[in-house]
């Protein structure tokens, strides 16, 4: 059998002497320095010590020496005492002391201009220069209106716009409360594109017992389900949330507290106006359960058979609310109990008074749809981003 031999390997130190005791292991070349005794030690100390005191000595600054007067050489060789030097007399100067001082009044504060002399003259202040602001004409249209007309911006957004000096009438800044005639030009600095960019909107899918929007009556607004917890996992829409999601988040319609379905919060004053303006045109989608009150009908008589033609007719056009007639709307059975609304228009619980004037008590609703935006597979209390390719 082959034997193999490491080259250049040094023996391991030994850890015993020769009568067994353990020792420390050698260091370097394995020559221990011998350890100084005592006596030995206390004089290298000493040694260092008068050698440190020496060059303190040599270091020192040395005394000042006296001033030396001036002499001749004829006064250092001869002896005997020597003669003062004649110095000629000169006037001493008056000090500022022996001088005589004028009489001054009581100390008084000039800054009031009832203390200041007649001959006071005020230095001039520069002028302030005043913030420049359009006076307001009787002419023309409010920018911020004509804007939000146009649809460049929401009231608010306009304002913003407006303040920051991203907007220009033919070519001139504007100024918050101008005023323009028809044929203006406006233009939009592209920063307030980009930050209208950054706006987000959050579909909602709102439970019963909460407000659309103030707190009212101990009951919570709806608003207050956007937490990273009840985000959607299947949210499509790619956006990270970020804490600036949460400032100026308001709600773009209405569902009463008893109503579930789907609630729209942006932060962009143009889906608002488009939702919920006073020419929106978008149509909202219900699923609404009733039950039949009119008049006594036998008994286990579905509301569908109950309800009379004529009536379901009215639901779609003919009723008025609030001595105004309603818009034309789209109502269908869906099934025996339960009816399709949909509606052009918002007003407060519309549904549930539309369905008293023919006599249908509402049990349920549920709103299924927003323009083209459904609620598809959204839960309950759970919320997502509008997407960047969804349009309402």
């Amino acid at each position: 059998m082959a034997t193999l031999t490491l080259k250049n390997k040094k023996p391991a130190a030994k850890t015993r002497s020769a009568d067994g005791e353990k020792r420390s292991p050698l260091r370097g070349k394995g020559v221990s320095k011998p350890r100084p005794t005592l006596a030995k030690a206390q004089a290298e100390r000493a040694e260092r010590q008068a050698a440190y005191e020496q060059k303190a000595e040599r270091s020192a600054p040395k005394p000042a020496r006296p001033a030396r007067t001036e002499r001749s050489a004829f006064d250092d060789r001869r002896p005997g005492p020597k003669p003062a030097a004649f110095t000629p007399e000169r006037p001493a100067a008056p000090r500022g002391d022996d001088l005589p001082r004028p009489e001054r009044g009581p100390r008084v504060d000039q800054r009031r201009s009832s203390n200041r002399p007649p001959e006071f003259e005020a230095r001039p202040q520069p002028a302030r220069r005043a913030p420049v602001r359009q006076a307001e004409s009787e002419d023309g249209e409010r920018l911020s209106k004509r804007m939000s007309e146009l649809k460049l911006a929401s009231r608010r957004e306009a304002d913003e716009w407006i303040a920051a000096g991203w907007v220009r009438v033919d070519g001139q800044v504007a100024v918050l409360g101008q005023r323009v005639g028809p044929d203006a030009r406006i233009e939009i600095d592209p920063a307030a594109r980009q930050a209208q960019s950054q706006l987000v909107t959050v579909l909602l899918h709102k439970p019963i017992g909460y407000v659309s929007g103030q707190a009212e009556d101990g009951y919570e607004p709806a608003v207050v389900l956007f937490q990273p917890e009840n985000r959607w996992k299947d949210d499509p829409s790619g956006i990270k949330p970020h804490p600036n999601h949460h400032r100026h988040l308001a709600p773009a319609g209405r569902l009463d507290i008893d109503s579930t379905g789907l609630l729209v919060l942006t932060q962009d004053g143009r889906i608002a106006k488009a939702l919920i303006g006073d020419d929106s045109d978008i149509e909202k989608e219900y699923l609404v359960r009733v039950e039949f009150v009119g008049h006594p009908v036998p008994e286990g008589t579905l509301p569908n058979a109950a309800l009379a033609p004529e009536q379901l007719a009215l639901l779609n056009h003919g009723l008025a609310l609030d001595g105004e007639l309603l818009k034309p709307a789209k109502v269908s059975w869906q099934n025996e109990q339960q009816l399709r609304f949909v509606l052009r228009e918002g007003k407060k619980r519309q549904i549930r008074r539309m369905c008293e004037l023919v006599g249908l008590k509402v049990v349920g609703l549920k709103r299924v749809r927003i323009g083209r935006i459904p609620l598809g597979h959204l839960p309950v209390g759970q919320w997502r981003y509008l997407a960047p390719w969804e349009r309402f």
